[in-house]
């Protein structure tokens, strides 16, 4: 395919030209990327690295007053990502590209994207324009609920929690403005608020609804710290606490879970209606311990889904609500035990079933979250006589 024979002679004019012709001054170490070139005049800087999670997933039904059932396996490469990022004319003007390659990475081509895989994940680039304002432009994750943030390489369990499957807000096409204030007594306040297109990442269509409005507000009571990734890996000394809340509204959003999941189509075009979602979270961290809630709420103004002469189409925005809480302790030998309760309260038009979630998961971390390994084992428990799962997964992970 010409898409393919494009994206590998781009790879290797990338990889190989820089090491040939301009790598001035290189830092290479486990982790930090397979290239790190600084140009001599410090006019540019470039990072290439690579990572990738391989993935066993075993799921057995646990009817009621019932004997498990035989177990359904499967081993994927869960994700697999080539990712860049540096400096162009000055370090205040920074670059960030991912680019995934797995079969879920690069799951979800329809009309709206000219069929095509959805490659890029990131592409964005962050001027530090005044002081301690940063606007970011491109498709990047939004400033959504804290799990999504944390990159799929540092979280502290095999995966992200329900609670993010279903509320997300995940990535879009937009603009972000960032900033960050000193309050005083090792008290930071760090505000972004964001516009987006509404329909998600790689969507080539335009605008099919309105815009996505969103704004983060998170203070750091006890110091700053590295609130976005899992595991107390430094150990820290003095309690870290994070505490952030998120709206998001996206006006006349035509899919399901606001900028992703199905588009609600009608005979006439889109069914279009505003979705709101809230988030409320937390990190703390201390000495090894580390533990974070999240609580998500989502509701849409007109969330069933209807043609123009009233007659439901079958779609609906899946509004709701869900909690999710973790807590994990990191042992001096680098093994850490997690524990984590997920709980999906979806609204009652929609189902009255409501599932609760417990795992609890064991890491090795080799060389902190650039290389680990990692397991878990979930048990899902559904009302209503739903049949409750087992779920076990087996994960490692490299990030060069």
């Amino acid at each position: 395919m010409d898409f393919y024979k494009l994206f590998f002679a781009a790879f290797f004019l990338v990889v190989l030209f820089p090491t040939a012709q301009a790598q001035d001054t290189t830092s290479n170490s486990f982790g930090n990327g397979l290239i790190n070139v600084i140009a001599r005049d410090s006019s540019y800087s470039a990072r290439f690295g690579v990572r990738f999670q391989t993935l066993f997933a075993a799921n057995w039904n646990h009817p009621e007053d019932e004997r498990i059932e035989s177990a359904g396996t499967n081993f994927l490469i869960r994700r697999a990502r080539l990712k860049f990022d540096g400096f162009v004319y000055t370090p205040r003007l920074k670059y960030k590209i991912e680019l995934g390659l797995s079969n879920r990475d690069l799951s979800g081509p329809s009309v709206y994207n000219n069929n095509t895989p959805r490659l890029i994940l990131d592409a964005v680039a962050k001027w530090n324009f005044y002081g301690n304002f940063e606007l970011w432009a491109g498709q990047t994750k939004l400033p959504g609920n804290r799990e999504r943030v944390v990159s799929s390489a540092n979280l502290e369990l095999v995966d992200r929690s329900l609670l993010n499957s279903e509320y997300n807000i995940d990535r879009d096409l937009g603009i972000q403005l960032h900033h960050k204030m000193d309050l005083g007594n090792e008290i930071i306040l760090r505000e972004v608020v964001s516009i987006a297109q509404g329909e998600g990442r790689n969507v080539t269509s335009g605008n099919l609804g309105g815009y996505q409005y969103t704004g983060r507000l998170e203070i750091f009571p006890l110091g700053d710290f590295t609130a976005y990734s899992g595991a107390d890996l430094k150990r820290h000394q003095t309690p870290k606490l994070a505490v952030g809340v998120t709206f998001d509204h996206n006006d006349n959003a035509v899919r399901t879970r606001s900028n992703s999941g199905a588009y609600m189509i009608t005979e006439d075009g889109f069914y279009k209606t505003d979705i709101n979602t809230l988030f409320l979270d937390f990190m703390f961290k201390y000495k090894g311990i580390s533990i974070m809630g999240e609580y998500a709420d989502r509701n849409a103004d007109n969330p069933v889904a209807l043609d123009a002469d009233g007659t439901p189409t079958g779609d609906f925005v899946e509004v709701g609500s869900g909690l999710n809480l973790q807590a994990g302790y990191l042992f001096k030998n680098n093994y850490q035990l997690v524990g984590r309760f997920t709980q999906i309260n979806p609204d009652d038009f929609i189902s009255r079933v409501v599932e609760t979630q417990y795992t609890l998961g064991l890491s090795k971390y080799i060389v902190g979250h650039k290389l680990k390994v990692q397991t878990d084992i979930s048990y899902n428990d559904l009302t209503l006589n739903q049949n409750d799962g087992l779920m076990y997964r087996f994960q490692f992970e490299i990030h060069l």
